[in-house]
């Protein structure tokens, strides 16, 4: 039927706070957004969560968020372009560092939580993301929501983007993800996570919390390793997918560096 990438967030750990199963959900995924030490994670788990992934053949990614541990990145700080174009460019620096040391190459940035939320409808932060990603190696793929501006960002700079969707997260109307605070914001429901995924994939469509109709084109999938039964939930979203015709694959590097 088609091709599709099939990503998660993982690296999340710190020190000795254990958070997602990385090893598990790293059999099941394509492509991996490794935390890098601002939002989750630390040296010690990036390095092991890098070692992992290469192990499992699957790519790696930067995931950058906002300096906030104790918000897990998921609360809005006030920080102006510039400020965001710097933790960016730190952050894939420091994973780009620890990838190379076990010869593993960077495929893309996926900004996390509050930033990459902010930076979907705010122009002027999702120009410094971009700027920070084309900054250190124009041939990264960009990712973002579909119709966002940080994926217009992203094509302004020259960069190649991928629109992403959630198959484990609702959708609001304007095509915002809903707040982790709605009730049903996070699907658990294995089936029902199968059939929204396959819907976005062959269809170009998702249904929001209203029930009207969204339609976009997907490039990559994200399923949140950090949500409790995550393993699993990738598991038999990845054999459903392939059941149903689907290839997952990660997406294609240009190498364009500079």
């Amino acid at each position: 039927m088609s091709k599709i990438d099939l990503n998660s967030d993982v690296g999340e750990s710190f020190g000795a706070y254990r958070i997602g199963a990385d090893a598990d959900v790293m059999r099941s995924i394509s492509s991996a957004n490794v935390a890098c030490g601002f939002h989750a994670g630390d040296p010690g788990v990036m390095r092991e969560t890098v070692r992992l992934a290469k192990e499992a053949g699957v790519a790696v990614g930067a995931h950058p968020g906002f300096p906030d541990l104790v918000g897990f990145g998921r609360r809005e700080l006030r920080a102006s372009a510039r400020e965001v174009e710097d933790l960016v460019l730190y952050q894939i620096g420091a994973l780009a560092a620890i990838a190379a040391s076990q010869d593993v190459p960077l495929l893309h940035v996926k900004a996390h939580g509050a930033l990459y939320n902010m930076a979907a409808r705010d122009r002027s932060l999702a120009d410094a993301i971009a700027r920070a990603v084309a900054a250190f190696d124009r041939g990264l793929i960009l990712y973002g929501l579909p119709n966002s501006e940080l994926l217009r960002a992203g094509e302004a700079a020259g960069l190649r983007v991928a629109s992403e969707g959630f198959a484990d997260r609702a959708y609001m109307a304007d095509g915002s993800l809903a707040s982790r605070s709605v009730n049903g914001s996070v699907i658990h429901d294995a089936n029902e996570v199968l059939e929204r995924s396959l819907r976005m994939v062959a269809d170009g469509e998702v249904v929001a919390v209203d029930g009207s109709r969204l339609t976009f084109r997907v490039d990559t999938l994200c399923v949140h390793g950090d949500t409790p039964g995550a393993a699993e939930l990738t598991r038999r979203l990845r054999q459903g997918l392939e059941h149903r015709g689907v290839t997952v694959a990660p997406l294609q590097m240009r190498s364009t560096r500079g």
